[in-house]
């Protein structure tokens, strides 16, 4: 596998730390950051790598040479006039001859990369996004994906939008070589909206949603986030190759309040204080997983994309107060027969209606979850029953407890 860095940008919103070097060579935590990816992809085996350079190139290609003292192979692209996001990528035609990686060069990250590829070729993708959820969603670019994660539509911060899924381009990408092919000559060309976008109609375009660390280093404020996150070792803790730990979250009456079967968008209002809750949870390394029981989809009383809406509804007003959920787990199913309108094909024991917990060993293994460091909180006791047979640690809301409460005596 190759990845590809484009280094070749000014920094203009950072250039008042240090306006004597390249973006990619500003220091974090002891190292310019263009550093820290290189040593996150060689440790993962790959150690093919092309830097697109263009603004103060000879400082990024004085420190780093031909990357045999970090372990890899690095090549130049060099822009001598600017090309953009994307116009470089001309210059990769007959270097390279298969997908590859592609990544912004002033982030950090620790991103399982196999992981990556896996999805990346079992869905045939010739783009391959990695998205994730944030704490800023309405001021970022959304990507609107079906239940696959083939996207559908991307949104710029400018455009309008009603409800949406938390989830926002991470910067780091998976193209095939057919995406470059489509650059005819090295011209100015930006990666999202000239090059990315128009291939969505294809349906070859997807989204792999992660919890990983990427973050970029748009702001001073963010540059001393990330310092504090590496010195911590949070940004390692959180690829995939290691043992994740998870708050699993009830729906109904734990994250929004109880009505009974929720049929109604309308009628979705979170519990006072759960956004701070979640919030609080976001910050402390824990994943935050909805394991929730939706029987109106049995029943009929509401369609699939009525319930995907309502869940747009929730992370929308969570990310307004800056929390978000790293996934959601649904059971559609219900035993009993019967009702008007009912859908047969949900309508049987299954393995995954709380309490069995069968939704909470499907997070598990998708996001490599260690169960016994893990909670379930919810206000019933099918909540309970699924998080101990899950091997979960439980909390119960109940006598007025909240989930602030239950978290912070979680947390602390």
């Amino acid at each position: 596998m190759t990845a590809v860095i484009m280094a070749g940008g000014k920094g203009t919103r950072i250039a008042s730390l240090n306006s004597t070097i390249p973006k990619p060579l500003l220091p974090i935590a002891g190292k310019p950051v263009l550093e820290h990816e290189i040593e996150c992809l060689a440790k993962q085996g790959i150690t093919d790598i092309i830097i697109t350079v263009g603004y103060m190139a000879d400082q990024i290609c004085n420190h780093f040479g031909d990357g045999s003292r970090f372990g890899v192979n690095i090549e130049y692209i060099r822009e001598d006039v600017p090309l953009g996001t994307a116009g470089a990528l001309y210059y990769l035609n007959g270097k390279i001859k298969d997908d590859f990686l592609l990544l912004n060069g002033d982030m950090i990250f620790d991103v399982d990369f196999h992981r990556l590829m896996d999805f990346h070729k079992a869905h045939n993708a010739d783009v391959t996004l990695l998205a994730h959820p944030n704490d800023h969603p309405y001021d970022s670019g959304i990507i609107i994906t079906d239940e696959n994660g083939c996207v559908l539509d991307w949104l710029t911060k400018e455009d309008e939008r009603g409800w949406y899924s938390n989830c926002v381009n991470a910067g780091i990408h998976v193209l095939s070589l057919r995406v470059i092919e489509n650059l005819r000559e090295a011209k100015k060309t930006d990666l999202d909206r000239e090059l990315l976008k128009p291939l969505i109609p294809s349906g070859k375009i997807y989204a792999y949603r992660s919890p990983e660390y990427v973050k970029d280093m748009g702001t001073p404020e963010r540059i001393r986030e990330v310092e504090k996150d590496i010195q911590t070792g949070f940004v390692k803790s959180r690829n995939l190759s290691c043992k994740q730990k998870a708050v699993f979250l009830d729906r109904d009456g734990t994250i929004n309040k109880y009505i009974g079967f929720l049929r109604n968008i309308d009628d979705f209002e979170l519990i006072d204080g759960v956004a701070e809750a979640i919030r609080r949870i976001n910050r402390s390394g824990y994943l935050v997983i909805v394991i929730t029981n939706q029987p109106v989809i049995a029943r009929g009383d509401v369609t699939w994309e009525e319930l995907y809406e309502i869940h747009r509804k929730m992370e929308t007003l969570l990310g307004q107060q800056g929390a978000y959920i790293d996934d959601i787990f649904i059971c559609p199913h219900h035993p009993d027969k019967g009702f008007p309108g009912e859908r047969p094909e949900y309508k049987f024991e299954c393995d995954c209606r709380k309490p069995k917990p069968g939704l909470i060993f499907q997070a598990a293994e998708k996001y490599n979850i260690d169960l016994s460091q893990s909670w379930m909180i919810g206000d019933s006791v099918t909540d309970m029953k699924a998080g101990e047979s899950a091997g979960c640690h439980t909390v119960l809301l109940e006598n007025d407890m909240t989930l602030i409460d239950a978290v912070n005596a979680i947390l602390f």
